[in-house]
Order: structure tokens, then sequence, then C-alpha cells
């Protein structure tokens, strides 16, 4: 209810508005009740059970609004609670290796960044589309029969013209189709080690070799062993591209 009509001192119609939201509240209910009381007809009074009908009605008005109150709090105290346990357990996973959700490696003046990569089936060809900071294609890579799974490709760090690239963050795109020529589900990974920990609005932001990570995008943390031999209890999961 918004807006309830009333009567006032005079016989004139008066509105009385419940608030900015347009949701009565307790003290809104409260208004009207004693607005009606002060004006009601002293030759024809309020029955005495409507009054205390109506006084139940700001009783369970109040108690729910109430409840609410207490949950909305409660709700935000386990929100504050949760950021709070999980921003610290950050703090131990420097020096770490982690492999999570993203499409990022980073390029240094040498070596050879590893791809890695998840495809939801059997694959006939996969392009690896890999791009700069300022969106620019610098290469593609083609490849053909891919297993089902995780896998990677290590890149050169040369542009589509032989080239060394500079150094810096590239990100990378897959895309797969199967024998029929169908799109086939991928997901792209960040793996390495965590060498700094910052926090972004209270929530903590893992920095991989120059690669921003949220911490809720982390799939696993260990040695990185199992990244090389492909192996993970990872279920397949759907595009993030």
């Amino acid at each position: 209810m918004s807006e309830v009509s009333s009567v006032g001192a005079g016989g004139a119609s008066q509105n009385v508005l419940a608030n900015n939201s347009g949701v009565m509240g307790k003290d809104d209910f409260l208004h009207i009740l004693v607005t009606q009381l002060q004006n009601q007809d002293p030759i024809n009074p309020t029955n005495a059970d409507q009054f205390a009908s109506q006084l139940a009605e700001f009783s369970s008005l109040e108690q729910l609004q109430n409840m609410n109150e207490n949950l909305e709090a409660g709700a935000e105290l386990d929100m504050l609670l949760n950021q709070a346990i999980n921003n610290t357990m950050a703090t131990t996973l420097i020096d770490q290796h982690v492999k999570a959700i993203g499409n990022q490696v980073s390029v240094k003046e040498s070596g050879k960044p590893n791809m890695q990569f998840e495809l939801g089936g059997v694959a006939k060809e996969v392009t690896i589309t890999i791009r700069d900071e300022a969106g620019n294609m610098v290469n593609t890579i083609e490849l053909e029969n891919q297993p089902a799974g995780q896998g990677s490709y290590e890149w050169n760090g040369k542009d589509q013209n032989g080239n060394r690239v500079s150094e810096g963050i590239y990100t990378f795109d897959v895309k797969a189709v199967d024998a029929e020529g169908n799109s086939m589900d991928t997901l792209t990974y960040v793996s390495g080690k965590i060498d700094s920990i910052r926090y972004d609005s209270g929530s903590a932001v893992l920095n991989i070799d120059g690669i921003s990570v949220s911490l809720s995008d982390v799939l696993q943390i260990g040695s990185g062993e199992s990244d090389e031999s492909g192996e993970s209890d990872e279920p397949t999961r759907v595009p993030v591209n």
C-alpha cells in the first residue's frame, strides 16, 4: 500500500503517503491510526473490535519489519565474515602455484609462455588467437585433432611474421570445432606462482607474473606439476568467450 486516504479535521480529505519507496512502514501505519482516532465521529466512535484488529495489524507489521531488518543485518555480517576469511587465507598463497580461470599470458624477453585450455570434446580443429594489450591480433595458431579435456600450447612469443613480440601481457582466445564443424565448449586457464596480493574494494586479487586474478577464479592450488601432465579432476566447463 503506497497511499491511504483519511478524513482530517474539518472534513478535508488528506493523503497519507507511506514513504519515498512506496512501501508502508510501521511509523506510517501508526500515523494513520492516530489520525483516524483524532478525527473519528464522536457520535459514532470506532468500534472496539475494529480498533483491536488494527492494533494487531500494527503489531504484526512491526514484528515483520524488525525480522526483516535482523535478516538483512545477519546476511551482511555473514558476507563481511566470509570476505575477511578469504582475504586472510589469500595471504598464505604467496609463492604458491595456482591455476585459475583466465586468458592471459606474460611474455618476457625470452622463453615460451604456456597457454592452457580445456575442450568439451574431441576437436578436429582448434584456433588460438593471440592479441596484445591494445586488442590487436599478433598471431593465430591452428591445431588439429586435439583430444577432449585439458591441453596446452607453448607459444614461441613471435607474431605472424616471425618477429619476437614486445614484453607484456597478452590475451588468447580458443575456439574449437568437431568433425562435423560444430562449435565446441572451451575454457582457458592462467597458471603460475603468486608474486603478491592486493585488495580491490575489499576483495583479494592475486598477482601472477603481472597478471591479475580474482581469488574466486582460482581452481587449483599446488606445485604445478599436475598441470604439465594434463591430468585434473576438474569437469568440463561452460565457455568463457
